[in-house]
């Protein structure tokens, strides 16, 4: 069976339906394309047929491109991959400009035969493409599904028309969300905003009397059409031109300069809007080329859309376990991770027993859950009916023989080993046989908390990250007699609640927390060695973080910096190096504990709001006169966290190179653009990467030296994909 089949009916409608076997959503194959135009033709051919529907034989249009395709014409190409993908791509053009044009006589523009698409739900990237190429747009009035082009989402720009089509069709100004946002809309918005032409309760009977009554005036596309004009305004043009200027400013502001494929595709836009529609789309197709052959739009593609997307599909789950769905869940503590824990959950469709010492701790927690929901209904995101629906889920109680017929626990009390064992003993003496058991910490050893157990193979670790309700990474933590089952309750339960999940072995501060931390107390090393706290948090800024060191710790608060700096001392003694927690712990002592304090590196008005970096850091801390170059700072603040990844690796924390990319990113937000810590080394090359430690080491401290694995890999020229990768691990 073909991706593509056409079937024409006795009213010369030949109905092309998009139907890829095996997949739950369409994605479009470079097969697929030959496929598509040969249909076309014979449409076009067949003086019978009237008109052509475009829908799919799915619940949704199409999820866009397999994004496997950009690698195979790569390969196809031999030693010219951007020929090939240019010549990919073009090809793309001409056969979606085909269906535009649709037979018209060039000159007349008469004569074509009208081409309707129908979506009965979802259509992203290639999948509104496809569309846009068309002459009439029907969705169906679904409003669950998702229409828009989220492409910059993973390091790359609508590079099959859509950027040019729809800039031509909307304006930039108007084009602006969905293009450099990856902004997705349900059809009645999308409808409003002028993606698509017709929301209908029927909307293959809608296009079908389009269809047979459009004219010809109706297939001629405005940028087709003599005169035309780009709404808003050309960039020539004086509108236009602040249009212009405003999106580059608004670009470069976002991105900072990192991220390719935003520049891309803001230079394709402008300089598509000078010339011809064709030659806009070669314009395009060139920009798009030119991204796809960056290494950061590789690096992003394969962390955010292949390696995730397999993760979340189990991709490290043991394969000889049946399915361990959760159907009740018990939430131990009601704090704001076990309330954001409990809101996900129930969410999720799950039953959740909130437990808590005090029916008034307790009843705050399942609070969340509506307060939450009251936001929703604000913002017309939800009803009162499915606010009740959610707050049903939840039993916010004290008894802990609600807990009785749960299949997973979820321990989220302090963080302190006696009172988790204690409950840990109470809940086992009370939880079914069979149920799974996992503590919510973030720093303390799994294995040593699963001492308390009775049970050690069904005890596991979930970290959840805060605020667990927009955290997109679950960190799962493997304690020594951690069994598969256990594992595969936990994947099942991530997978249940739309998150990412990563599996790692126990050790102190597992993966994520092992490698934050460094960056965190690398800008404070920096501030007390007299480096400017602007120069420390808009290096991390320009190199890709979210968040510089400083504010990331006034965010997570300064009062937890110090207890983890003094549990750290606690266990690990003299190996334990404490240059920097002089500096959290007097703001400790000033009170100054972050945004909580409204008072920590930054100072902050009443509201709470974020007025800059205190001026009492440079009193204590006066700045040096000589300031070192950006790229020192950046590379002390990547490397902090690289190596960390590395040596989780080398050190069998890290079991998958793919959790390490992604959990950087989705975890603390390690510069995207590189694809992850792993990804970066593998940019900057082993040999150069090893290179750089020595030197930082030299320069700056131990801290930096070079993992053997690194150094053993630089020897041997060998990459972390070409070594760990899926590829290697297929040969």
């Amino acid at each position: 069976m073909t991706d593509f089949t056409m079937k024409t009916d006795a009213d010369g409608i030949a109905t092309i339906t998009w139907d890829v076997e095996h997949k739950s959503m369409n994605v479009m194959t470079l097969d697929a394309w030959d496929v598509l135009e040969g249909l076309v033709d014979d449409a076009l051919a067949d003086e019978a047929v009237k008109g052509i529907i475009i829908t799919s034989g799915k619940d949704s249009f199409a999820g866009g491109m397999d994004l496997n395709v950009i690698a195979k014409m790569k390969e196809m190409a031999g030693d010219n991959p951007a020929k090939g993908l240019f010549d990919g791509i073009m090809n793309a053009h001409r056969i979606m400009r085909k269906i535009e044009l649709a037979g018209m006589d060039p000159k007349t523009q008469k004569g074509g035969k009208p081409v309707a698409t129908v979506l009965p739900g979802t259509a992203l990237g290639i999948g509104l493409e496809i569309p846009l190429s068309t002459h009439r747009i029907f969705a169906a009035s679904n409003p669950k599904a998702k229409i828009g082009l989220p492409e910059i989402m993973v390091g790359i720009f609508p590079g099959a028309g859509g950027t040019t089509r729809l800039t031509r069709k909307m304006g930039a100004m108007a084009a602006s969300p969905f293009l450099l946002e990856g902004k997705l809309v349900d059809p009645a918005k999308a409808r409003a905003a002028g993606l698509i032409d017709e929301v209908s309760d029927d909307p293959m009977a809608d296009a079908r009397a389009w269809v047979l009554s459009a004219k010809d005036a109706d297939l001629v596309k405005p940028w087709d059409a003599k005169g035309y004009k780009m709404p808003g305004g050309a960039p020539y043009h004086p509108a236009g031109f602040m249009t212009f200027v405003g999106a580059s400013a608004m670009v470069n502001g976002k991105t900072q300069g990192v991220y390719p494929a935003a520049k891309a595709l803001l230079s394709a836009v402008y300089e598509g809007a000078l010339v011809p529609f064709d030659t806009a789309l070669k314009i395009e197709a060139r920009w798009f080329t030119s991204v796809l052959m960056n290494p950061s739009s590789e690096a992003m593609i394969r962390s955010l859309f292949i390696n995730k997307e397999a993760l979340e599909k189990g991709a490290v789950r043991p394969a000889d376990v049946a399915d361990q769905r959760v159907k009740k869940l018990g939430v131990l503590g009601a704090g704001m991770m076990g309330a954001g824990i409990s809101l996900v959950s129930a969410q999720a469709g799950i039953e959740v027993v909130l437990i808590d010492q005090t029916q008034e701790a307790a009843d705050r927690g399942r609070d969340y859950t509506a307060k939450f929901a009251d936001k929703g209904i604000a913002r017309k995101k939800t009803t009162p009916e499915k606010k009740e629906q959610l707050l049903s889920r939840i039993t916010a109680t004290t008894d802990l023989d609600a807990l009785k017929d749960c299949d997973l626990i979820i321990e989220a009390v302090f963080e302190d080993p006696k009172v988790k064992a204690e409950m840990t003993q109470k809940v086992e003496a009370v939880i079914p046989e069979d149920c799974i058991f996992a503590s919510n910490t973030s720093t303390l050893p799994i294995t040593d908390l699963a001492k308390a157990s009775g049970r050690p193979e069904q005890f596991i670790g979930i970290h959840f990250f805060s605020p667990v309700e927009k955290m997109l990474l679950v960190e799962i933590i493997k304690g020594k007699g951690t069994g598969d089952r256990a594992v595969a309750k936990a994947l099942d339960y991530v997978r249940q609640i739309r998150k990412t999940p990563i599996v790692v072995n126990d050790a102190r501060f597992f993966y994520a927390n092992r490698c934050i931390l460094p960056y965190v107390n690398e800008g404070v090393r920096m501030l007390k060695e007299g480096v400017a706290p602007a120069l420390i948090e808009n290096a991390a800024k320009l190199v890709g973080m979210p968040l510089g060191p400083l504010q990331l710790t006034d965010e997570t608060s300064i009062d937890l910096g110090a207890k983890i700096a003094r549990a750290t001392k606690a266990g690990m003694g003299e190996a334990y190096d404490d240059f920097a927690d002089e500096v959290i712990f007097w703001l400790e002592e000033e009170g100054r504990l972050g945004r909580k304090s409204n008072a920590g590196f930054y100072a902050y008005d009443e509201k709470g709001k974020r007025q800059g970096l205190w001026e009492g850091l440079t009193e204590k801390y006066p700045t040096s006169d000589e300031q070192p170059d950006l790229v020192d700072v950046q590379h002390r603040l990547l490397f902090a966290q690289t190596l960390e990844a590395v040596r989780a690796l080398e050190e069998g924390v890290l079991m998958d190179i793919r959790e390490g990319d992604v959990g950087a990113i989705l975890g603390w937000g390690f510069a995207p653009w590189s694809g992850g810590p792993l990804s970066w080394f593998d940019m900057l090359g082993s040999a150069y990467a090893a290179e750089r430690c020595d030197a930082l080491t030299a320069a700056f401290g131990a801290r930096f030296a070079c993992p053997d694995l690194l150094r053993e890999m630089a020897a041997k020229n060998q990459s972390f994909y070409g070594r760990f990768g899926a590829n290697a691990a297929a040969a």
